[in-house]
């Protein structure tokens, strides 16, 4: 029997020290008021001056390359690049349906100046009969400030053809 109260007072001494928590995690108040106010921690780029313009990925420099004619092999496309540097990654992704090239595809390059030049050397150059559209996969675009209202100051009402300012 009087084991049974050191036990009791064990139990009751581990109670009182247990905290009752809800919801997603258990982190401190300061995990929870970054949550609030949206500002996290940033990866610096390897260029990373604040300006607009190509960002790197987590492997290399990727090209978005469009108006791919449809019956283009993934070959076609190599040699085509190969000419600019190493080709790291290439994705021409293909219709399941049809098997032909969906019209688009990724080039990836390990540098900069690669990817640059074949940028510049294969944007507008014919494949196919197709004239090919070169740009960046990742562009980081200017800092945007928070709580500023983004695109036009003027809303057209549909189907009225009125004009009026957001405010």
């Amino acid at each position: 029997i009087v084991g049974d109260q050191d036990d009791d007072d064990a139990v009751n001494q581990i109670k009182s020290n247990v905290r009752h928590r809800k919801g997603r995690g258990f982190n401190e108040h300061s995990d929870r008021l970054a949550m609030q106010t949206g500002e996290y921690e940033t990866v610096a780029n390897d260029n990373d001056s604040g300006n607009p313009g190509p960002a790197r990925s987590v492997e290399g420099w990727i090209l978005f390359v469009t108006n791919v004619h449809e019956e283009a092999q993934e070959d076609n496309m190599y040699d085509l690049f190969r000419e600019y540097g190493n080709i790291k990654n290439m994705h021409l992704n293909l219709d399941r349906r049809t098997g032909y090239a969906k019209g688009y595809a990724l080039v990836e390059y390990e540098t900069f100046k690669e990817a640059k030049e074949a940028l510049e050397g294969i944007n507008g150059q014919d494949l196919l009969g197709h004239t090919l559209l070169v740009d960046w996969a990742f562009v980081k675009g200017p800092l945007k400030k928070r709580g500023t209202a983004t695109g036009s100051s003027r809303k057209v009402t549909a189907g009225t053809g009125r004009t009026t300012q957001r405010r």
